[in-house]
């Protein structure tokens, strides 16, 4: 039987960092020794207050359907977290707690988009960012960034990009996969040139606890008024708490907009797992004690991996300062990502996401959250490789 598929659906593109990962994860299973630096998540687990909490709403019987839009006690939890760590002001009717940050990111574009909209995503960026953006019926328009510029897009640059079809920019910061972090006056900058075309932000601020080398952190929506107003923020508990497998994002926009994704969730998933958001209820509102360990271990795992990078042979890297990525430039070896990717996973047992799948073909990317007895072994193993083919 043919199916026919819709033009929708067939156009989206499987998400490479995935399917990179599952080789990995395929490949150790075989037995081989394979070091992956694939992952999007922390190599700690959930803190365990955290999951003694989720644990006690479950077997209490805490298993039943709460609001589509999120428990209002999470609901006023996020509020408390966006007024102490961002000096934002939110109702809870404006935050709805999704099913993971990438559901907060679809629901939003969902709930903005429609047909032949065009929206500006600076590259590199997150691989799943235009596959939403086409499920959207909506156009991604890509804008390009520098090494020079540290990866971030300028307002000249997105003045430039602007039509009157513009309806969106998204904004990453701390941004996968470069580990660049806007400062307050850049993306005040940004803000206006957007307030002034009456355009709308998405700002994904998922990584902003994880910050190094006493870089401040700003939300675009605390700068001003006018800039909340065209901002809606997406956000999770995924990195910061290790909770990647628990499904808990938030989303938190103007009333207008988000009375639509609520409505959108409600027909669409409903509410989040019942217990999981006991589980973000205690992440938000317990101890923060292992916030201050993990970014140390980060940043000395960070330190590292930029250093080893930058001495390799046809490799040079901007340092990151936020997330837990690096993202070395590898034009110098002769390769595009892709074959580099390949190669690398071949003969030397090292998997890393071509950076073809964020927009830049000369680049790969490197998580540093895993352990650094793998960093030390697969930073050795792709410095033999590029000496080999460079010479």
């Amino acid at each position: 039987m043919e199916y026919k598929i819709s033009a929708r659906a067939s156009g989206v593109t499987p998400s490479l960092t995935l399917a990179i990962d599952a080789k990995a994860k395929q490949l150790k299973a075989e037995g081989l020794d394979v070091v992956g630096f694939g992952a999007g998540e922390p190599d700690f687990d959930t803190p365990q207050h955290i999951k003694e909490a989720a644990w006690k709403a479950l077997s209490s019987g805490f298993t039943k359907y709460t609001p589509s839009s999120g428990l209002l006690a999470l609901r006023q939890a996020v509020v408390e977290k966006f007024k102490k760590d961002n000096g934002i002001e939110f109702e809870p009717n404006q935050i709805i707690i999704s099913n993971g940050g990438k559901h907060a990111c679809f629901n939003a574009i969902m709930a903005t988009c429609q047909k032949n909209d065009e929206v500006i995503i600076p590259s590199p960026y997150w691989v799943s960012y235009p596959e939403m953006v086409k499920i959207a019926d909506a156009i991604p328009v890509f804008v390009q960034t520098t090494e020079e510029e540290e990866f971030k897009i300028t307002p000249e640059k997105l003045e430039k990009a602007i039509t009157p079809r513009t309806r969106l920019l998204i904004l990453n910061s701390p941004n996968n996969p470069t580990g660049t972090v806007y400062s307050a006056d850049e993306l005040k900058a940004l803000g206006e040139v957007c307030i002034k075309h009456g355009i709308l932000i998405m700002s994904d601020e998922i990584y902003e606890k994880l910050v190094y080398d006493n870089t401040a952190y700003t939300s675009i929506a605390s700068i001003s008024p006018e800039i909340k107003a065209h901002t809606i923020i997406v956000h999770g508990l995924s990195k910061a708490y290790s909770m990647t497998g628990w499904r808990i994002g938030i989303i938190a926009a103007p009333l207008p907009i988000a009375k639509v994704i609520a409505a959108v969730q409600s027909h669409s998933t409903s509410n989040p797992v019942s217990f999981a958001q006991m589980g973000a209820i205690e992440a938000l509102t317990g101890p923060q004690d292992h916030l201050s360990v993990w970014i140390q271990e980060y940043s000395r795992r960070r330190s590292y991996a930029w250093k080893k990078l930058s001495s390799i042979p046809g490799i040079s890297c901007v340092n990151a300062k936020g997330a837990f990525y690096l993202f070395p430039n590898i034009s110098k070896t002769g390769f595009k990502s892709v074959e580099f990717a390949a190669r690398l996973l071949e003969e030397e047992r090292v998997a890393v996401v071509p950076g073809i799948a964020f927009g830049s073909d000369d680049n790969v990317r490197i998580s540093y959250a895993i352990s650094m007895e793998q960093i030390i072994k697969g930073l050795d193993r792709i410095e033999h490789f590029c000496k080999r083919i460079v010479g």
